[in-house]
């Protein structure tokens, strides 16, 4: 499955060292950690493409193509290989793939070849991924993963020490609108403070606001918005809050968002379930913007959770199914469709942002370092020949014969 896109050539080796940098390196999985030194490509066997643990791979931008473990069997060690992280393929025959440096274009101003605009945002977990947006020209820093912004030692964070690393991310977005995500708990990002007998949970269970009421997240809730509160007077600043999943949700906590802030600022929700993304334009009379979760809403279309790698093959970004449910939400939002931001994943994939921009999608928030390939991407997208391949693909009965639809 092509991951990243990208060409490496390098000599094959497993697991990351020191020599990385002039190899590529096999994976088992995601990796465990930071990457310190990049390598030239990465082969990872059996990865979750839409997990947490997967997601710094998109943004390091080195070439990733995955494979399953039969595939792996037929590869070397100490073999040198060439990658098309773009197309997927694998090969021994180095000449085969023409080296492919990353595009030098800016996302600012982004249009298709048929001058429709585009907007590209970025979702960041740290202060150096909005250094990187800023310089790969990004509209705005459309999510900020509040999340991934800890106190060292495990300790709690409160309001002052948001106050602290918000102030850095608006600072590194150069006066760039800053969309924060107020803090969300998953399975696999589950901060040490929090006990293991929380009631917080998966897709299906206690997760984004359904956590604010009590406990530890409730004070969390509170110390964010405070912090929030206090910088708005500064900086350019969204709120956006996770996992919402009905109307009466979406009435509750904007208007509670609404009475902790001492001055008006845009309230957002993200829709992450089917149910959810269907009725995002009755929302919007409500917030001021929605944001879809391609992530969670995968998981829960395909009822296959997202960080299972055993379950990776049923959350099929090539599925025609996908794209008409999508092509329904487009339906759905009508005229709002074009405020609508979508993340995760999915838009990143090599050939999908055509599909996408087919469908009506004009809004994206993605890793900082995906953005000249999405640039150059909806350069060469002609929208009315988009149309015409993303209604094929919804017509057809299966990813294998809706395949040539996603090209690169």
């Amino acid at each position: 499955m092509p991951y990243v896109p990208g060409t490496a050539r390098g000599v094959l080796q497993r697991g990351l060292s020191d020599r990385a940098a002039v190899r590529i390196v096999l994976l088992e999985g995601a990796p465990a950690g930071p990457i310190a030194q990049a390598p030239a490509g990465f082969v990872v066997v059996d990865g979750a493409p839409f997990s947490h643990a997967m997601i710094p791979l998109l943004d390091s931008g080195v070439p990733t193509v995955i494979i399953t473990r039969h595939q792996a069997r037929a590869l070397q060690e100490g073999r040198e290989l060439a990658l098309d992280g773009a197309s997927g393929l694998i090969t021994s025959d180095v000449k085969r793939i023409a080296p492919v440096a990353t595009p030098t274009v800016s996302a600012a101003g982004c249009t298709t070849a048929d001058g429709q605009g585009i907007c590209l945002r970025v979702s960041a977990r740290d202060t150096r991924a909005v250094r990187r947006a800023v310089e790969n020209g990004a509209e705005s820093i459309g999510l900020v993963r509040s999340e991934f912004f800890l106190p060292a030692r495990g300790r709690r964070p409160d309001a002052s020490f948001y106050r602290r690393v918000f102030r850095d991310v608006c600072e590194a977005a150069d006066g760039r609108p800053v969309t924060i995500r107020l803090f969300d708990v998953a399975a696999d990002k589950r901060p040490s403070w929090l006990p293991r007998s929380s009631a917080a949970g998966g897709v299906l269970g206690l997760q984004g606001v359904r956590l604010f009421r009590e406990g530890p997240l409730r004070d969390i809730y509170r110390a964010q918005l405070e912090a929030i509160d206090v910088l708005a007077g500064e900086f350019s600043l969204r709120v956006l809050l996770p996992y919402v999943a009905d109307t009466a949700e979406v009435i509750e906590w904007c208007s509670d968002v609404r009475t902790r802030l001492s001055r008006p600022l845009p309230v957002g929700v993200m829709a992450e379930t089917p149910a959810a993304t269907l009725a995002i334009a009755s929302w919007l009379d409500t917030a001021d913007f929605v944001a879809i979760g391609c992530n969670d809403l995968m998981q829960c279309l395909f009822g296959a959770d997202r960080d299972c790698p055993e379950l990776a093959h049923y959350l099929d970004p090539h599925a025609p199914s996908l794209y008409r449910f999508l092509g329904q939400v487009a339906a759905a939002a009508g005229p709002q469709l074009d405020t609508v931001q979508l993340c995760g994943v999915l838009p990143q994939l090599p050939g999908v942002l055509p599909i996408l921009l087919g469908l009506g999608f004009r809004v994206f928030s993605v890793e900082a370092n995906q953005l000249p390939w999405l640039v150059q991407a909806a350069a060469g997208v002609r929208v009315c020949d988009a149309r015409a391949v993303a209604k094929r693909l919804c017509g057809a009965r299966d990813a294998e014969t809706a395949a040539n639809c996603f090209t690169v």
